[in-house]
């Protein structure tokens, strides 16, 4: 058989190679019935249809990683109602979630300052974009590598900082204040 014959034979298993070895440096994060994360704080935490549903009433609670990352792009989708404070917590040092010990990628469209509404990065960057995210699903890429943060939502970049501070932590989803978050298809890939 000529090369040009066993061509399409080659792209082929090349394409699948590739794909195995992508797969593999991947994880979903989040999961029912699983004991890699936590729950912490008095929020209400519970899954339906492999939604991961955060319910705050009057209250503040999260959920995190039992480990740590430190290079890599986190992908996953949200579903904010119209008054959930939220948040995608990464590199945090310790099992808590706030601003100063984590990089806090936001979920609050209606933030009473607009300097930390979604697509921020609280304390760190401004929303490059405005992007409304309310009671519709919602895509967040972050891609995390070495001292360079930056995030996307629906696919538009939102935050791009150079910062030295957190290199490596827990991540953490967040349901604070009243109202309702929903995530699903969190994954993570490492850099």
């Amino acid at each position: 058989m000529s090369f040009l014959k066993r061509m399409p034979f080659l792209i082929a298993v090349m394409a699948i190679c590739f794909s195995v070895v992508s797969c593999r440096n991947s994880q979903v994060l989040f999961q029912e019935n699983t004991s890699d994360w936590e729950r912490f704080g008095d929020s209400a935490w519970k899954f339906s249809y492999n939604e991961l549903i955060g319910i705050a009433d009057d209250s503040n609670g999260f959920v995190m990683t039992q480990k740590t990352y430190s290079d890599f792009i986190l992908q996953l989708e949200f579903k904010p109602d119209g008054t959930i404070n939220s948040g995608v917590f990464i590199r945090c040092s310790n099992q808590e979630i706030n601003p100063t010990d984590c990089y806090e990628a936001n979920i609050w469209d209606l933030h009473p300052n607009q300097d930390f509404r979604t697509g921020a990065i609280v304390l760190k960057a401004v929303p490059l974009a405005i992007v409304e995210t309310n009671n519709k699903w919602n895509t967040y890429k972050i891609r995390a590598e070495k001292n360079h943060v930056q995030v996307w939502i629906n696919g538009i970049l939102t935050a791009d900082i150079n910062d030295d501070t957190l290199t490596k932590g827990y991540i953490g989803l967040q349901a604070n204040g009243t109202g309702e978050i929903r995530f699903r298809n969190v994954k993570i890939t490492s850099l």
